[in-house]
């Protein structure tokens, strides 16, 4: 085989890739995984996996230098001192903002799977049912009953830790064994499904942190560290690092290739289909081509929809997958930062023991069954109770008295929740390429023109409303309700602009998440999304690669590709 020449070439190592370069590689296919960041090794890059904080400059903090160096990610809780490796430089990567959107990435080898929350949830059969049933946007191309035997199938690999609830809103899967909740949510859980008569839940958040050991993947269980986001060197969460790429590499049938910018899909006009891609070398600023029998797009959303508008020729000027004038269109995300907390009295004498990494779940109740609200769709809760150490007073703040202030608890529990809406598709909503703003490598940028509307608006009402009103029910004190505001992109669940569909008229992919113009293109990760719901995105596209790397794997062996 030359060395340009594959079966499939897959775009962008995140948790999409990571999948889809595990399944066609492991299916037979000689596979190209191209990367446009550094390489990051398992365990080996992990530089400071197991650092205390102490053992930070600015205990893990932000310095002024970071904050004039990053604008956007000083935005929220991701510019910090412990991983800011991996998150992509402000400067190196700029965008312009029509309407703020804060667009928070990670361009290196595994991408966000090595700092995602790994909450991890199925979405529920009226999720693919809505925008069908309320007329909004397009009906999405499958249902539930399509991606079922793939959530299982991605869970049992990935490893996602939970307990059944035997719910219709939020489907169980395949689970190990769950993590506890603590003393004070067991309390709260209990009163909770008393005072709603079981009509409102609260259990352990469902994530991707596995609990037994998994020695065929060389990955540890869970250690209660709680410091997923620097790497895990246990491998105890799903990364693209611990579990898909390993998994590919097994294989003999992967080629990893860093520091390769893919500019644009090449597209063979008499066969109608892609030959491959054409990518710039970030250490050199050369161009490469490589060619390949099928192209999966899994670079994040807004940058596989970049590749497809960067990809113009004379018969789509607005870029492969363009026909339908959706390109770009319909960007999501799940708006948050909207809850409640209070303190927590009676169990003064309780503590809790290691660094659980999730919290807790409150699914949806709002607009199902006989519920009727005046806004559509609804959210969910994460949150939970914790005692921190006491804070001393300003005259005890060195020597011995420090020393004792901080080995004692604080007085009450505090528990805090927040709610995680689901953002309708409007088409208005949308991205373009940049006409004047380019980056380090002189590629366009994009430009963001996103907005929350009407009915986000009164569900974050709803959201800090209803919050108040649970944690009353549960008898907590000092109860305050709280609207921490939101701007598009804070969830960094962006979805949307690559739509799947049922006719090429109004949609940029099919039901097999094949680009209508290039049926040998696939795009299966954020992108391709036709609504939101309410629940973390990440396990729907996991999901979604393995289902349409299957399908692509036998559409090669008829030769319809």
């Amino acid at each position: 085989m030359a060395d340009n020449q594959y079966d499939a070439i897959v775009v962008g190592s995140g948790i999409s890739g990571g999948w889809a370069a595990k399944e066609l590689a492991e299916k037979g296919l000689k596979v190209l995984l191209l990367e446009r960041g550094r390489n990051i090794e398992h365990v080996k890059d992990y530089v400071n996996a197991t650092k205390e904080s102490w053992e930070f400059p600015h205990r893990g903090g932000r310095t002024q230098q970071m904050i004039k160096d990053y604008p956007v990610l000083k935005r929220d809780y991701p510019l910090n001192e412990t991983n800011l490796d991996y998150w992509c430089s402000d400067k190196d990567h700029p965008y312009s903002e029509t309407k703020r959107f804060d667009w928070y990435r990670g361009y290196h080898v595994g991408g966000r799977s090595l700092m995602w929350g790994r909450q991890s949830y199925r979405w529920n059969k009226w999720d693919f049912e809505a925008n069908a049933k309320e007329g909004i946007a397009i009906d999405w191309p499958i249902r539930y009953d399509d991606l079922a035997s793939w959530y299982s199938y991605v869970e049992r690999f990935a490893g996602i830790q939970g307990s059944k609830e035997g719910l219709e809103v939020l489907p169980d899967g395949e689970f190990l064994p769950a993590m506890d909740l603590n003393i004070v949510e067991k309390d709260l859980a209990a009163k909770i499904k008393a005072h709603y008569k079981g009509q409102r839940h609260m259990f352990i958040g469902r994530s991707a942190n596995i609990t037994e050991a998994r020695p065929e993947q060389n990955r540890t269980n869970c250690q209660y560290r709680d410091r997923c986001w620097r790497g895990c060197p246990f491998g105890a969460y799903f990364s693209s690092q611990s579990a898909t790429l390993p998994a590919a590499m097994k294989t003999g049938n992967l080629t990893l290739r860093p520091f390769s910018i893919v500019t644009k899909v090449l597209y063979d006009k008499d066969k109608k289909k892609a030959s491959g891609v054409e990518i710039m070398d970030a250490t050199d600023n050369k161009t490469y081509e490589f060619k390949s029998k099928i192209v999966f797009l899994c670079a994040s959303a807004f940058n596989s929809t970049w590749i497809l508008m960067n990809s113009a020729n004379d018969i789509w000027p607005g870029g492969l997958g363009s026909a339908s004038g959706e390109l770009g269109h319909n960007v999501m995300d799940h708006h948050f930062r909207a809850g409640a907390g209070g303190t927590v009295e009676g169990f003064e004498d309780k503590y809790v023991y290691g660094r659980r990494p999730t919290g807790i779940y409150v699914p949806r109740f709002r607009n199902i069954y006989e519920d009727k609200r005046d806004y559509l769709r609804g959210f969910g809760y994460q949150g939970g109770a914790s005692r921190g150490r006491g804070l001393p007073v300003a005259e005890l703040t060195i020597g011995a008295d420090l020393k004792e202030a901080l080995s004692q608890p604080s007085e009450h529990w505090y528990f805090g929740m927040t709610g995680f809406g689901e953002m309708l598709p409007y088409h208005e909503n949308k991205i373009s390429l940049s006409k004047t703003l380019k980056d380090k490598w002189g590629l366009p940028s994009l430009d963001f023109d996103v907005e929350i509307k009407e009915n986000e608006k009164k569900m974050r009402i709803d959201m800090m409303n209803d919050a108040k009103e649970i944690l009353e029910a549960a008898g907590l004190k000092d109860v305050k309700a709280n609207d921490n505001g939101y701007a598009p992109g804070m969830g960094i669940h962006e979805m949307g602009t690559a739509r799947m569909g049922r006719d090429p008229k109004t949609s940029v992919l099919n039901g097999n998440n094949q680009v209508w113009d290039a049926p040998n293109v696939f795009v299966t990760d954020g992108a391709c999304m036709t609504s939101a719901s309410c629940v973390n995105p990440s396990l729907t596209y996991m999901a979604l690669t393995a289902r349409a790397a299957d399908f692509a794997v036998n559409e090669l062996k008829k030769q319809n590709l």
